[in-house]
């Protein structure tokens, strides 16, 4: 079994596509195929469930897929621990970054990470802070630039760096309308029952905001649930609901929504997730996000 075998069976298994597991990869198809029928006939049984749209880990492919994640960061610390000696920085850098955190621009961040280290591969990866903190437990992540929503796993460290207040959003006729601008805020009380637009689960957003009803004594519902920002600020556009939000996401429109306050609001904290021993590029990255 070769480092080279387990790379490739990863990619795939996280592509769940040979064809796009091929081209991350640069090599072709039939040789990725090749290389997983090779590893499948060593080890003496199939990883993979195939169609002719996707592929499915086995039973088998999943007690493998962990220890496989794990051995390929190890042997990349390892590489990447004897450049650093060298005093070259090479290897890959992986970050994570739930969109439109508002404290830290993730392009211009990479940008200049990469402009200071062209010997390092930046790879990003967009999702929800929740898995985004475990994809930085099992070492599918170097680091992740998430919402603190409490959950920190073992061996990973949180640092802040940004904090802002959530607020309600809602369309100019909302009744809630009438206290923005006025100094005032609304109970937390009055969101009860009330048609909300709010994130999926694993977003920061949803995290902290269904903490923040459960405090409040009353069920969490959302009416409507998307997965970016914009979405969410066209529909309450549209008066479909009111969303409990950072702040900065009212300065996208603010001559169409109306930011309010609300009393006993939960606190959005972005901060950077990284192993307690992170590699020497995500030393250098972090060292850059809070420099």
């Amino acid at each position: 079994m070769e480092l080279r075998q387990l790379e490739h069976f990863v990619t795939v298994a996280e592509e769940k596509h040979f064809t796009r597991a091929a081209e991350l990869l640069r090599i072709s198809q039939s040789g990725l195929s090749a290389s997983i029928r090779s590893l499948e006939q060593e080890l003496g049984t199939s990883l993979f469930i195939r169609s002719t749209r996707r592929v499915e880990l086995t039973t088998a492919g999943q007690a493998l897929l962990a220890d496989s994640v794990r051995t390929l960061a190890s042997a990349a610390a390892a590489r990447n621990a004897v450049e650093a000696v060298r005093g070259l920085l090479r290897g890959r850098l992986t970050v994570g970054a739930e969109p439109c955190l508002g404290s830290v621009d993730i392009p211009a961040q990479l940008a200049g990470f990469r402009t200071a280290n062209p010997g390092v591969e930046v790879r990003l990866r967009y999702s929800g802070s929740v898995e985004l903190v475990e994809a930085v437990a099992e070492g599918r992540a170097d680091v992740a630039v998430v919402v603190d929503t409490g959950h920190t796993p073992a061996g990973v460290e949180l640092r802040p760096l940004g904090t802002q207040e959530m607020l309600v959003l809602c369309h100019p006729e909302h009744r809630f309308a009438e206290v923005a601008g006025t100094g005032g805020s609304i109970p937390f009380e009055e969101l009860r029952g009330e048609p909300l637009v709010g994130f999926q689960e694993g977003w920061g957003a949803q995290a902290l905001t269904r903490r923040a009803f459960a405090a409040a004594g009353f069920d969490y519902r959302a009416a409507m649930e998307v997965n970016d920002v914009h979405p969410l600020l066209d529909l309450v556009g549209y008066n479909l609901g009111v969303a409990v939000v950072p702040a900065s996401f009212a300065l996208k429109r603010p001559d169409k929504l109306r930011a309010v306050p609300l009393e006993g609001a939960p606190v959005w904290t972005v901060a950077v997730a990284a192993a307690d021993e992170p590699s020497p590029s995500a030393t250098a990255f972090l060292r850059q996000l809070q420099g």
